[in-house]
């Protein structure tokens, strides 16, 4: 079946490798040419990823991108969370560490933008373990980029030999083999922008050594990034949040809405037709306001608001209104620092000539450091904390401490007209004196596997166990201790006894001038954060790969094999958070764990000697909701040495995740429209009103399945030239998706069916009693592209060697329940482009890579038909990446770099870019980045 040509050899080496494998040319001797053959032979016998058999050719089926280990140190990347981030694959970006996140240390890879829990991540073929942050995505960070030989990254659908998650395409980091002697690498870095964060190091060792029966290769590899805080960009502006020093009446009016107070300060609750209160609240509006007095704190600044229906910026009375706003980005960092320390061993040995034992040890250590401005709150949130009419702190009060004259520096002139008739109050505000809430995320991630590998009588047997245990600690510092707080701001009283004043009789707290209290109060009011996580793996696998039969084409192989894998997932909040008892933090723990038993099978046919076909399928049956079966076929035709033309279709699954199926039950009072509710609980049938929610672990939840064809072509016209191209179409149907109370209030409405296991319960009147929401399964989600390769290598002579290599990924289709095409909407480009451009001259060598990211619309909005009108533009985005190396005589490389050299920022809009999802910041963090130039250096030597 196959030629044995160096010519058609080399022609499978680059199709497949790239730059790194060229074609031969020219007359060797016997002996050489008898070794080359033999070292051909052993690189084709390699697994490529998407395939469980072991391939004579190169070129396969599927599409397959090498990046090897040349290609990453071009790449100027200190992580592998980076490096994979990067590819143009990753179409619409993907989570990287942020301050203010509950998954603030992790990094993920969004392969085709259909979400990271649809990206499956391998390491030498096994799977990442799941975050223990998210229960439902893998982390990037836990891969130690010093001991990477290459990543593979199959373009593909793969259920049919990995299972669930595989839809986007698989991801395969292969780790160093065949390593001998000793690798030492140092190196480090600054950005340009912002002016301080952002620094980073890194450095790896790496050792080898083998003997004819034995190999260990083992290393360590860490890296490290500053924090970056928003203050620290130039053209970063002033957050503006309500959550500054502000009030709300407990009365009837326009504006903000907080619980109805009766005439003793206690909530109002809608009477059932008996006459008494039911478990429903009602809930009024009123303006808000500044606090008297209160806004001269740093960080703190008084804007005046729209507060009248008409839109005027004046009370009815004629009276402006001022509200005190908190700049959350003097304090709140952007990106938060992240760091890795990681020790791996691979270890084999052959016992005879048949059977190699082999085991594989890696101890992942990630820290990350996350900064948010204080705590925001309201004691509106909190039954029973409402400021009372006759409470110090109460700004409708006329005997307040903020009107006293005498004894308060601060204190202004008391007037009914400003702050409204005197009743309780509800107050938003940032407790900036007890200081910023601190995040420390800290993950360890321990990974063992044990296997044998040999042959007995016609079969290849391969058969191991792994052990994986990952676990992360967050802890919270400067979070409020709510009912402590808020107690100390209604019961604040500055006074003596005997009536006087003095600062050491003060009891409580001073909302007007948080600065001014003591640092017991403070203390009082803070409270420290805790969320231990750990998601584990225990699994065996074992399999079998043999000869069938003899073809035209040659011999069928075939490949069978077992799995069973136990998942063990926990989230666990400390016990106020849970409760919902701390200000400025929230989590609901979940835990549980299931089973998952597999069976798979793999037959590759060479029907003639210029096609082959492959049939797969998995089986895959998980404890906690049902199983999937996962077929596919794919076939790979060579008509002509230097043509292949390749094809596949394949459904796959993803699994609902553990987080969601074993979330406890969270309560949630939802702010919703329903008019037979709303007209029944605040007298407006067009008004919001709130209704007891409840999200729930949906036990009717299934997975989601898919649809994948693809198509495409390999060709090498020429020695120096090879380009590939290949088509790929993803439908997802039955997908997971979250329902909200709307959602399911709309739903019924529209007489649209409403996902098994949630809904809306009514009592006889039509009100809403209670809403069980959550995950369900429904809708559909396609897209469509192409990827597009090229490849060129020439031999300038003298002048050394030139190597090009262009990846385009361009999205043509990406739609949901059969509505209009988003390509090119806010986040999701149409195009991802790099180009690594790579001279060798002697001992030096000079890289030059390029990467783009397409256009945007940056205004999309209905046009009153049913369609949408898109306007204005965020540009094409393009980086330029140089590197040059020099190879020193005495075994080592010195590397200087930059990335990003012409220091290209992201289009920043500060205005309106929070409306786009982008968490508060002026452009996509998941997608740009706003670091200006890296400037880095790098040593490393080879013993």
């Amino acid at each position: 079946m196959y030629t044995n040509s160096k010519l058609a050899k080399s022609i499978r080496l680059a199709l497949m490798f790239g730059a790194s494998a060229t074609a031969m040319t020219g007359v060797a001797s016997a002996q050489e040419q008898e070794e080359e053959e033999e070292a051909a032979e052993r690189v084709e016998r390699i697994q490529v990823t998407g395939s469980r058999i072991q391939r004579a050719d190169m070129e396969g089926a599927l599409p397959v991108t090498v990046i090897d280990r040349e290609a990453i140190d071009l790449s100027g990347e200190i992580s592998a969370a980076d490096l994979i981030r990067n590819t143009t694959f990753n179409s619409a970006g993907s989570f990287r560490p942020q301050s203010g996140s509950s998954a603030q240390g992790t990094s993920a890879v969004d392969m085709r933008g259909l979400g990271s829990s649809r990206t499956l991540v391998l390491v030498d073929g096994r799977r990442l373990t799941m975050s223990p942050s998210t229960g439902s995505s893998q982390d990037l960070n836990a891969i130690p980029i010093g001991a990477i030989e290459r990543i593979e990254i199959l373009s593909d659908g793969a259920s049919a030999v990995y299972g669930s998650d595989a839809i986007g395409g698989v991801i395969n980091v292969i780790t160093r083999r065949d390593f001998n002697g000793v690798e030492l690498t140092v190196g480090g870095g600054e950005v340009s922008v912002p002016s301080e964060g952002g620094d980073r190091e890194n450095g790896s060792l790496v050792f080898g050594s083998s003997s004819d029966t034995t190999s260990i290769i083992g290393g360590v590899s860490w890296n490290n990034r500053e924090i970056v805080f928003e203050n620290a960009y130039p053209w970063t502006q002033s957050g503006s949040s309500v959550y500054g020093n502000n009030f709300v009446p407990a009365g009837n009016g326009g504006g903000f809405w907080g619980q109805a107070l009766d005439e003793d300060g206690n909530p109002r609750f809608v009477l059932d037709e008996d006459g008494n209160p039911t478990a429903t609240p009602v809930f009024a509006s009123a303006p808000i306001m500044a606090v008297p007095g209160g806004c001269g704190e740093e960080n703190f600044f008084g804007i005046s608001v729209t507060t009248n229906p008409d839109g005027t910026t004046t009370r009815p009375d004629g009276v402006v209104s001022e509200r005190c706003q908190y700049n959350f980005n003097a304090t709140n960092a952007n990106e938060a620092s992240s760091s890795n320390e990681s020790l791996f061993v691979k270890l084999r040995h052959d016992i005879n000539d048949d059977w190699t034992v082999y085991s594989n040890a890696n101890i992942a250590k990630t820290n990350s450091f996350g900064r948010y401005a204080p705590a925001p709150d309201s004691n509106g949130f909190y039954a029973g904390l409402a400021t009372p009419v006759d409470s110090l702190n109460n700004p409708t009060n006329p005997d307040a401490w903020f009107y006293d004259t005498v004894n308060n520096p601060n204190a202004v002139a008391y007037d009914q007209n400003v702050v409204g008739p005197e009743q309780a109050v509800f107050f938003y505000h940032r407790f900036a004196a007890m200081g910023n809430r601190d995040s420390t995320v800290d993950n360890e991630n321990i990974d063992f596997l044990v296997g044998a590998e040999g042959r007995v009588g016609m079969f290849d047997l391969d058969f191991g166990a792994r052990r994986v245990r990952n676990k992360t600690v967050e802890i919270g510092d400067g979070y409020l201790a709510a009912t402590t707080a808020w107690g100390n701001v209604n019961n604040f009283n500055p006074y003596c006894d005997d009536g006087t004043y003095d600062i050491e009789c003060q009891t409580g707290y001073n909302i007007q001038t948080p600065s001014a209290n003591p640092d017991s109060v403070l203390a009082a009011g803070v409270v420290t954060t805790s969320r231990i996580s750990q998601f584990n793996i225990d699994e065996m696998y074992a399999s079998a790969g043999f000869d069938i039969f003899e073809i035209g084409g040659g011999m069928v192989q075939g490949f069978v094999g077992v799995e069973t894998r136990d998942e063990y997932y926990e989230d666990n909040y400390d016990s106020q958070s849970e409760a919902g008892l701390v200000g400025g933090s929230a989590g609901n723990s979940a835990g549980g764990g299931r089973s998952v038993d597999a069976a798979y099978f793999e037959v590759l046919m060479p029907v003639t000697y210029d096609l082959e076909v492959s049939l797969a399928g998995r089986f895959d049956d998980y404890s906690d909701y049902g199983s999937d079966f996962s077929p596919k076929v794919s076939f790979r035709w060579q008509p002509i040495p230097e043509l292949l033309v390749r094809g596949s279709y394949g459904e796959g699954f993803r699994a609902p995740t553990l987080d969601i199926l074993t979330q406890l039950t969270s309560f949630s009072a939802d702010s919703v429209r329903d008019p037979a509710t709303c007209a029944i609980l605040s007298g407006d049938a067009d008004a919001e009103c709130q209704i007891n929610a409840f999200y729930i672990a949906n036990p009717d939840l299934s997975s989601e399945q898919s649809e994948q064809l693809a198509f495409g072509v390999a060709y090498q016209p020429l020695e120096w030239l090879n380009f590939t191209v290949d088509y790929y179409d993803i439908e997802i149907s039955n997908r997971i998706r979250q329902f909200s109370s709307q959602n399911l209030i709309d739903r019924e409405r529209a007489g649209d069916p409403v996902p098994d296991g949630l809904g809306v319960t009514r009592a006889d009147d039509g009100r809403i009693t209670r809403i069980d929401a959550g995950f369900g399964n429904e809708g559909t989600l396609s897209t469509s592209g192409v990827d597009f390769n090229v490849r060129t290598d020439f031999d300038l002579g003298a002048f050394g060697t030139i190597s090009n290599n262009l990846q385009m990924s361009r999205i043509l289709d990406y739609s949901t329940d059969g509505g209009r095409n988003i390509v090119k909407d806010p986040g999701l480009p149409e195009d991802r482009i790099t180009m690594q451009n790579q001279w060798n001259y002697g001992d030096f060598n000079v890289a030059w890579n390029i990467n783009v990211i397409g256009t945007q619309f940056t205004d999309v909005e209905a046009d009153g038909n049913g369609g949408v009108i898109r306007t204005g533009n965020w540009g094409t985005w393009t980086t330029h990446d140089l590197q040059f190396n020099y190879n020193t005589p005495w075994n080592g490389r010195i590397t200087v770099g930059a990335q990003n050299a012409f220091e290209k920022l992201p289009k920043i809009d500060v205005v309106n870019g929070p409306e786009y999802g982008f968490d508060g910041r002026g452009y996509n963090f998941n997608l740009y980045t706003a670091n200006g130039r890296y400037t880095y250096v790098r040593y490393t030597q080879r013993f």
